[in-house]
């Protein structure tokens, strides 16, 4: 048994060693945050140098990093056959580097309410003769479970992956299912037939409630289905946005560029809290849909959601500026601020000089990889601006992932 100092509460987890999922479990809480602002400071080191008007500001963390993790999805696989001639049905995390399933009961950075729904189901697919997936074979009915809970709304939605579109006997499942925690607001079936590591696949019908769940963030609320993207961490994530928000220092009159902006989250959040005008670009055509429903839902008229590649669509802004048309931008057709947050692969160098080209004031980078980060915000460093803040934030605490927030403003 593993304990870690945490705010001066422990943490404890008998799996620590095989599992991996948050390999900072045995360091105390306050460490892992000294850590982290140590590895921001070495890896920013020489953009600072170059910047010595910038803040490097100390890593926000939490007050209480446990059970977190507000998305958990577990696959079902069979273990030892039991003396009943019947296989044991095995949940948890695979090892890392492997499919070897972890039994992970009792999660210390997991949802409480979701471990509980993964365990309901186990009893459940015995009772009505469910098998386990089997990757090897291509055999076996169910996959996976995914289940998401609202952190401010305590919905809860639950995906059941499944190895084929017929699902026998699914209303009396969702019943009994719902019987056992009847905190559960929607289940959803996704077919996924694919010999494919990805969990889920394109197909999907409701079983039980709405399909979806919403949740508020930032004072606004969010349609969260089973495909859509939305942080793990909701507590953070509301830090996370609203310090990217005060770091664009909006003032009423800018218009705003969200670029990988998914389904909306970070311009919305700018959108209500005073830009003029924003324009979300993301090339996801499903991450889009979602983005305009949830600006629908909100009542926000002010942000419109665009498919397209962002740095092709900043391109088009740059090449067209003040003819308005083509990005449709207004009055002049200048950006005020941008908001990157890409992938943990970064921005290409397209993307770059496209940006650079439409030269707005303000660019507000967030990113999940703040070595990638480091490296774009060289290039931006060399094409016309100057770095002001640095935010660290800890969206993942056990972990050695980093959240990082940095706003430079253009050299006038």
């Amino acid at each position: 048994m593993t304990q870690a100092g945490s705010q001066g509460e422990g943490l404890e987890c008998a799996v620590f060693a095989q599992c991996g999922g948050c390999s900072l479990l045995d360091v105390p809480y306050e460490e892992q945050l000294a850590r982290k602002d140590a590895k921001i400071a070495e890896l920013f080191a020489p953009l600072l140098a170059n910047n010595p008007e910038a803040q490097l500001m100390p890593i926000i963390g939490m007050e209480d990093p446990r059970h977190f993790r507000n998305k958990v999805a577990s696959p079902f696989v069979a273990g030892k056959r039991g003396p009943n001639g019947g296989w044991q049905i095995l949940t948890g995390m695979y090892a890392p580097g492997t499919h070897r399933v972890v039994p992970t009961d009792g999660c210390s950075i997991e949802n409480e309410q979701a471990q509980q729904v993964i365990a309901a189901i186990v009893p459940l697919m015995k009772r009505y003769k469910l098998a386990p997936y089997d990757e090897d074979s291509g055999q076996g009915f169910l996959r996976h479970a995914v289940v998401r809970v609202g952190h401010t709304s305590g919905e809860v939605l639950v995906t059941l992956v499944t190895n084929g579109e017929e699902f026998p006997g699914s209303r009396n499942f969702c019943r009994d299912l719902v019987k056992k925690c009847p905190f559960i607001t929607s289940v959803v079936q996704n077919a996924n037939t694919a010999r494919t590591n990805v969990i889920l696949g394109q197909r999907e019908r409701r079983l039980y409630g709405p399909g979806f769940i919403l949740d508020e963030l930032c004072g606004l609320s969010f349609r969260i289905s089973s495909q859509s993207f939305y942080q793990v961490n909701g507590v953070q994530t509301q830090v996370l946005y609203e310090k990217a928000v005060e770091l664009a220092e909006l003032s009423g009159n800018e218009t705003v560029i969200d670029a990988y902006c998914g389904t909306g989250t970070i311009g919305l959040v700018a959108a209500a809290r005073g830009a003029r005008e924003v324009i979300g670009v993301d090339s996801v055509e499903s991450s889009i849909i979602d983005a305009r429903q949830n600006a629908r839902h909100n009542g926000v008229e002010n942000a419109r959601f665009v498919v397209a590649d962002a740095g092709d669509f900043m391109r088009e802004c740059a090449d067209e500026r003040g003819e308005n048309d083509g990005c449709g931008l207004e009055g002049e057709g200048s950006v005020d601020v941008v908001f990157i947050d890409p992938p943990r692969a970064g921005c290409s160098r397209e993307f770059l000089e496209a940006l650079c080209a439409l030269a707005p004031k303000r660019l507000v980078y967030v990113s999940c990889n703040p070595e990638t980060q480091v490296r774009d915000l060289a290039y931006v460093l060399e094409h016309g601006y100057r770095l002001r803040t640095v935010q660290p934030v800890d969206m993942f605490p056990h972990t050695p992932h980093i959240e990082s927030i940095a706003m430079c403003e253009r050299i006038l």
